[in-house]
C-alpha cells in the first residue's frame, strides 16, 4: 500500500510543481492571458492538450467497457477522429482564427446576431453542468475507489467513498483551472498526455504478454482466437453501433467535437498562429488513430479474462482488468494518471465554460464595460460556481445499461446537433438568415428530446442526429425563404500567418490510414 501511495502522490505533485514553475512568470491579468493562454500555444501543446481533455475516465472506463461488451466497433468514436480534425484544420480553424474569435459563440454573433450568441452560450453552459462534468467526476471515482479499496479502508459504503472522491477529485480540478487558466491546464495537460499514453499502453502490452507467455503478438492471436468476432469493426445493424451510422450522425458528431466544440477548439484558439493551430490539429489526429490501443483493446483483452460475467456492469470492467495485471509497486502511478486525465477533462471543460460565461453572457448581457482585470476575478468565481454544482449532480450518475460513455453521447445530442447545425449553415450557408437559425435551433432542441425520451421511436440515437440534422436544415432554409431580412454579415479580420505547408499532404493520409483500418479490420 506505501508503494501505492507514493507512487500516486508523486506523480500527482509532480505535475502540480511542473505546471507552477511553468506559470512562474505569469500574472494573468488580461482576458487573453487567462481565456487564451496569453497566444502563445505551440503545436505539440495544444495537440496534448486536446487528447487530454477529450481522452478521460469516461473513455477509458466507458468505451473499454464498451469493447468488452459489445467488441471493436467502438472504435468508431475514436479512428473517425482524424477525419474530422483534418475538416476543422483545413476548413474552419483558418477562418475563426482570423476572426479572432474567443469563443465559438461570438461567431453566431458576427453571423446572426447576439441573441443567438447568448442562446447558444446558456445551453453550452447547460450541457457542461449537466452531462459532461458530472460524468467525468463519477467515472473518475470508480476507478480511484476500485484501485485503493476506499470504502473497505474506510468501512463506509460504496456510494458515500464515491461521493467523497468525487468531492477531493473536483476541488483538485478546479484550483488547475481557476488559478492558472488555459495555460495551466495546457501544461498539464502535457504531462498528463504522457503519463497516459505510457500507462494506458502498459495495460494491454502487460495483459498480452501475460497471455502470451511473453509474447504480445502470441498474446493477441489467443485472444482474438477466442473470441474473432469481438473484433469486426462492422456493426450490424441492431448492434450498439451500428456501420451505418458513420454515414448518418456519427461525422456530424465528429465535425463538432473537433471542430466545433469550445472545450476543444478553445486550445487552437490560443495558438500562437495559424501554423501552430493546424499543426496542433493534425498531430492530434495521428495520435487519435493510435488511441484504441488505450481505450478499445483492453476491453476486449478483458473479454478473455472475464468472459460474459460483468455485462450488467460494464463499466467494472476496466478497473478489474488493472487490478488482475497491473503489479502492485505500479497501482499508484497508474491511479496518479488516471487522475491526471479526470482532472485534465474536468479543468478544461470549467475553463472553457467560464470563458463563454464571462464573454457571451456577462460581457454581453450583464456589463458591458466590465474590464479585463474584472472579467479574469468573475471568470474564476464562475468555475467555481460551476465545479460545486458537477459536484453536486455527479452523485446522481448511475450505471447506465450500455456503460457511461454511450450516456454522455446520447445526452450531448441534446445540444451538438442544433448547435452544429447553425454553425455549419452560417458558415457555408449565406441564404440562411438569423431567422432560420432561430427556427433550426429550438426545432433541433425540442425534436430530439421528444424523439429520444419522450417517443419510443426505435431508431439509433446516432441515426437521430443525422435525421435531426438534415430536418434543422430544412426548417432553416424554409424559414430563412419565408422570413427574409436584410443582414449586413460583418466579420473581423486578424493576421495570423500563413497554413501550414503539409496541412493537405498530411491529411489526405490521415484520411487513407482511416479508411485503410476500416478495409483491414472489416
Amino acid at each position: 500500500m506505501l508503494s501505492t501511495l507514493f507512487g500516486f502522490f508523486g506523480f500527482t505533485f509532480f505535475v502540480f510543481f511542473y505546471t507552477a514553475y511553468r506559470l512562474r512568470n505569469d500574472n494573468f491579468k488580461t482576458s487573453k492571458d487567462y481565456f487564451l493562454g496569453g497566444k502563445s500555444l505551440s503545436g505539440s501543446i495544444i495537440a496534448g492538450s486536446m487528447l487530454l481533455t477529450n481522452i478521460s475516465t469516461e473513455h477509458l472506463i466507458g468505451m473499454n467497457g464498451s469493447a468488452y461488451k459489445n467488441g471493436m466497433i467502438v472504435i468508431a468514436w475514436e479512428v473517425t477522429s482524424a477525419i474530422a480534425l483534418v475538416i476543422a484544420a483545413i476548413y474552419l480553424i483558418p477562418r475563426f482564427l482570423r476572426m479572432g474569435l474567443t469563443t465559438i459563440p461570438e461567431f453566431l454573433e458576427q453571423r446572426f446576431n447576439s441573441q443567438i450568441r447568448s442562446i447558444v452560450a446558456f445551453l453550452l453552459m447547460l450541457s457542461f453542468v449537466i452531462t459532461l462534468l458530472p460524468i467525468v467526476l463519477y467515472s473518475g471515482a470508480i476507478n480511484l475507489e476500485s484501485v485503493f479499496d476506499i470504502s473497505q479502508n474506510m468501512n463506509i459504503s460504496k456510494q458515500t467513498a464515491l461521493t467523497y472522491t468525487i468531492i477531493i477529485i473536483g476541488s483538485i480540478g478546479s484550483l488547475y483551472a481557476v488559478i492558472g487558466g488555459l495555460k495551466a491546464v495546457a501544461y498539464s495537460d502535457t504531462l498528463n498526455g504522457i503519463g497516459l499514453l505510457i500507462g494506458g499502453l502498459l495495460i494491454p502490452i502487460i495483459a498480452l504478454s501475460s497471455i502470451g507467455d511473453g509474447n504480445p503478438l502470441e498474446g493477441l492471436i489467443s485472444v482474438y482466437n477466442y473470441a474473432p468476432e469481438k473484433f469486426n469493426i462492422i456493426g450490424a445493424h441492431d448492434s450498439i453501433l451500428p456501420f451505418s451510422t458513420l454515414f448518418t450522425g456519427l461525422m456530424i458528431n465528429q465535425i463538432y467535437f473537433w471542430g466545433l466544440n469550445q472545450t476543444i477548439i478553445q486550445r487552437a484558439f490560443g495558438a500562437k498562429n495559424l501554423k501552430e493551430a493546424q499543426k496542433g490539429l493534425i498531430y492530434t489526429g495521428i495520435l487519435k488513430i493510435f488511441i484504441p490501443l488505450v481505450i478499445v483493446l483492453p476491453g476486449l483483452i478483458a473479454y478473455y479474462y472475464f468472459k460474459e460475467d460483468y455485462f450488467e456492469s460494464p463499466d467494472l470492467i476496466y478497473p478489474l482488468l488493472v487490478k488482475k495485471i497491473l503489479p502492485l509497486p505500479l497501482f499508484g502511478l497508474f491511479a496518479a494518471i488516471i487522475l491526471g486525465a479526470v482532472l485534465s477533462t474536468f479543468n478544461s471543460v470549467l475553463n472553457s465554460a467560464s470563458t463563454i460565461f464571462c464573454h457571451d453572457i456577462y460581457k454581453k448581457l450583464i456589463n458591458k464595460n466590465c474590464n479585463d482585470k474584472s472579467l479574469v476575478i468573475i471568470g474564476k468565481n464562475v468555475s467555481i460556481i460551476l465545479a460545486i454544482l458537477a459536484i453536486g449532480i455527479a452523485p446522481l450518475v448511475a450505471f447506465a445499461p450500455d456503460g457511461l460513455y454511450f450516456l454522455l453521447q446520447e445526452l450531448n445530442g441534446i445540444f451538438f446537433i442544433p448547435i452544429s447545425s447553425i454553425i455549419i449553415a452560417g458558415i457555408f450557408f449565406k441564404k440562411i438568415n438569423t431567422n432560420g437559425a432561430k427556427a433550426g435551433l429550438f426545432f433541433g432542441f425540442i425534436f430530439y428530446i421528444l424523439s429520444t425520451f419522450i417517443f419510443n421511436l426505435n431508431i439509433h440515437f446516432v441515426h437521430l442526429w443525422g435525421i435531426e440534422f438534415l430536418l434543422n436544415f430544412i426548417i432553416m432554409f424554409s424559414i430563412s425563404h419565408l422570413y427574409p431580412l436584410n443582414q449586413n454579415i460583418i466579420e473581423n479580420i486578424v493576421d495570423v500567418g500563413d497554413e501550414w505547408k503539409w496541412i493537405k499532404p498530411i491529411g489526405l493520409v490521415l484520411c487513407s490510414i482511416t479508411i485503410l483500418i476500416y478495409i483491414l479490420l472489416s
